[in-house]
């Protein structure tokens, strides 16, 4: 099996043996055959059968894995997630999106950028320009707070609205009524929130159009958003933006991934 070399019992004492033993049980599970028995993961680790299911009902207890009812078998628990939360959580959003802005970048022709929330605002934090000489870019650090903003939406998408409605009431989300977006804001961002993007078709300056979709981590939380930006008029010669929708979602999600998004 792959990982950590197993000693046999002689070789391995107390407690210190108890926590090898233990991660070796773990590590038996694997994407092929995530679903083990008693003597399935005995075999893989060279283990006694009734070693492996005093450690398997231990780990049971603590939520590393599960039993199913039906059939006796284990597969890994929700506290394996938990127990590798503060990695996932530590990883750098802006590294691990660099490669995959190169490759939406690469299939669309357009500027990508992703940006992370401040609390009030979008900062963008990493971007791969457009290699048409008409192009839209913005500098990393640029922080945008306009409701009609792409991103902007997909990061209140994700809040209260009566937080939004504060943000907006006071100002640090600026909200122009006549943006010709729909004015019930919770309504609206809401739908966003199911479908996953938010467009900005002409919104906050007549000759841009973007693109946005979440990056979300472990929990599922939005911790970045990928954003696609070209000139409006180049969009408008497409038959539709269909394509760039599916290029910008598709990214996100394999970022999200990387970020250990659950899957399914």
């Amino acid at each position: 099996m792959a990982g950590r070399p197993r000693q046999g019992n002689e070789q391995t004492q107390g407690a210190a043996a108890s926590l090898l033993n233990g991660l070796a049980v773990l590590e038996a599970f694997s994407v092929s055959q995530p679903v083990l028995g008693v003597t399935e993961v005995a075999g893989r680790v060279n283990l006694h059968k009734s070693t492996v299911s005093r450690i398997l009902a231990g780990l049971t207890e603590a939520g590393y894995v599960q039993r199913e009812e039906e059939t006796g078998r284990y597969r890994l628990g929700l506290g394996v997630i938990g127990l590798s939360g503060p990695l996932l959580a530590d990883l750098d959003v802006r590294r691990a999106a660099l490669p995959y802005l190169e490759g939406l970048t690469e299939a669309t022709g357009e500027t990508s950028a992703i940006s992370v929330w401040n609390g009030q605002e979008a900062v963008v934090v990493e971007q791969v320009p457009s290699p048409h000489q008409v192009k839209h870019t913005a500098a990393i650090g640029t922080r945008y707070n306009k409701f009609e903003s792409s991103s902007v939406r997909v990061f209140l998408a994700e809040l209260p609205p009566a937080r939004v409605a504060e943000l907006i009431e006071s100002g640090r989300i600026l909200r122009d009524p006549d943006d010709g977006l729909p004015q019930d804001d919770a309504a609206h961002l809401a739908k966003l929130r199911d479908q996953e993007y938010a467009v900005n078709d002409g919104y906050t300056t007549e000759e841009e159009f973007g693109i946005s979709a979440p990056v979300r981590d472990y929990r599922g939380m939005a911790v970045g958003c990928i954003t696609v930006s070209a000139p409006r008029a180049r969009v408008q010669k497409l038959a539709s933006a269909d394509q760039l929708v599916a290029a910008v979602r598709k990214a996100a999600a394999e970022v999200s991934a990387r970020l250990g998004q659950p899957q399914g």
